[in-house]
């Protein structure tokens, strides 16, 4: 075979090991400020450490960084797999790379800096937006001219879901981060008002929707099979849940802005549209679960099944309990409360930390050279704890915001209220205790997966990658 057929994996194990990296970045900084709501001193009075510049830091190198850095490697490894070919480019996909990491350093920089727009999930300014642009262009250009380019008449579901996510994403960050620039760290959204809270909250339901979900789906839909040696167990279900998904997904936003200036009837949609959501997301959760039909034995010694599947239950829990969320009766309750950074979690460790673990754990090996892991034992383990960490998060976030949303809104026979704001802030303080022991344990369970992947790595020879080898 030609070194010019032989797939491109320099990108993908730049990808794989960053993914790595950048998870244990930004769940440390997650874990610091967890840490400062435990003990405030910690900020030291230094304005960089304080957690309103932390908080950012930690979503953005969470979703961008690590979530955005599997999503490239899984990305690029499948649709060459899939589609029996090499990368359209392998000058634009490094560039993708580069381009990447330097957005992350840069958004490391400014944001402790308080260097922002203010816009939830969209905080970086206007010359790091124009970059990501550019990067993301690059990226769909890679990942299209590769499905155009392919050797194989049919695109694999798991291709629909990735080429769905880089569309969207481009169409949203464009669209959400029209800007007038007054210098070079600072701008104004062209947008006035409530007009911008719709746009921002399109944009940042979306960033669950279609960058944290509809590409975690794509790496669900290749690495349960191939992990489980079995096909889909639904392939024309996997259609529906792709089509059903991506055009409700989109006008979910507005339940984000219930009780606001927002024109009631764009609430009430938004709120119908998550409610909808429902049917999609568990079509999905169902089809990956019914794919171990016959083979739920493997689970017992496999960990990295144990992550995909484990991940899958995380995303059927949360799919449920955010449309629960968006009727406006429970909304009046959970809203500004402890009990959205519980769903939040739930879907962000639960569901997009373990499959992003499982794919990069399927991934290392093979992109090494290696029959598999180092460490069996260590995946096990990180699976255990990353498990726990993720149980203790989520169920004291819940307890904590429910009680908050019931002391906020409990009064008196004469109509004053009967507790107040710093009462309910010293009964969330032991539930503030637990939630930093379970991001500790999550962020443990990353070291582990670190050391473990270092092993494996280490004196291993990059596979030779033919396009002759099965897909």
């Amino acid at each position: 075979m030609d070194t010019a057929d032989t797939y491109n994996y320099k990108v993908v194990r730049q990808f794989a090991v960053m993914t790595i990296v950048w998870g244990i970045v930004g769940m440390a900084v997650g874990v610091y400020i967890a840490a400062e709501l435990v003990w405030p001193q910690l900020n030291f009075d230094i304005p960089w450490l304080t957690f309103s510049r932390l908080r950012p830091l930690h979503t953005n190198a969470v979703i961008f960084a690590f979530g955005g850095s599997a999503l490239f490697a899984t990305s690029y490894y499948v649709v060459q797999r899939t589609c029996q070919t090499r990368l359209f480019s392998d000058g634009l996909a490094a560039f993708t790379f580069w381009g990447w990491q330097l957005i992350i350093v840069l958004a490391a920089v400014t944001l402790p800096l308080g260097i922002t727009s203010s816009k939830e999930y969209a905080e970086l300014e206007w010359p790091i937006d124009l970059l990501i642009a550019v990067v993301w262009v690059a990226y769909a250009i890679v990942f299209f001219g590769t499905i155009v380019k392919r050797k194989v008449s049919h695109i694999y579901v798991a291709n629909w879901f990735y080429g769905a996510f880089i569309l969207t994403i481009a169409v949203l960050h464009i669209f959400n981060n029209l800007e007038v620039p007054v210098s070079l760290t600072k701008s104004y959204s062209i947008y006035p008002g409530a007009i911008d809270a719709m746009v921002q909250w399109w944009y940042g339901h979306n960033a669950v929707g279609f960058f944290l979900t509809a590409g975690f789906l794509g790496m669900m839909y290749y690495f349960i099979p191939k992990q489980a040696n079995r096909p889909v167990y639904s392939y024309r279900l996997s259609v529906v849940h792709f089509w059903a998904l991506i055009s409700t997904y989109i006008w979910a936003g507005p339940h984000h802005l219930h009780y606001t200036a927002l024109p009631d009837w764009a609430q009430s949609l938004g709120m119908v549209f998550s409610l909808i959501l429902l049917a999609p997301s568990w079509g999905g959760m169902i089809n990956g679960m019914m794919t171990l039909s016959g083979a739920w034995h493997k689970l017992r010694d496999d960990p990295i099944l144990k992550f995909l599947i484990v991940s899958l239950s995380f995303y059927g829990m949360s799919t449920f309990e955010g449309p629960m969320m968006s009727i406006k009766t429970v909304n009046s309750l959970s809203h500004f409360t402890d009990w959205t950074i519980g769903h939040v979690h739930s879907g962000a460790l639960g569901w997009v930390g373990l499959v992003s673990i499982g794919s990069i754990y399927f991934l290392i090996p093979k992109l090494f050279g290696k029959e598999r892991m180092y460490s069996v034992k260590a995946m096990e383990t990180h699976f255990w704890i990353a498990t726990v960490g993720i149980v203790l998060y989520i169920a004291s976030m819940w307890i904590s915001g429910v009680m908050q949303g019931l002391m906020w809104r409990a009064v008196n026979d004469d109509g004053t209220l009967t507790y107040s704001f710093v009462e309910s802030l010293k009964a969330m303080y032991p539930y503030y205790f637990v939630r930093f022991l379970g991001g500790t344990l999550f962020l443990t369970g990353m070291f582990i997966m670190a050391w473990n992947a270092w092993k494996t790595i280490s004196g291993a020879t990059p596979a030779a990658a033919t396009a002759t080898q099965s897909a």
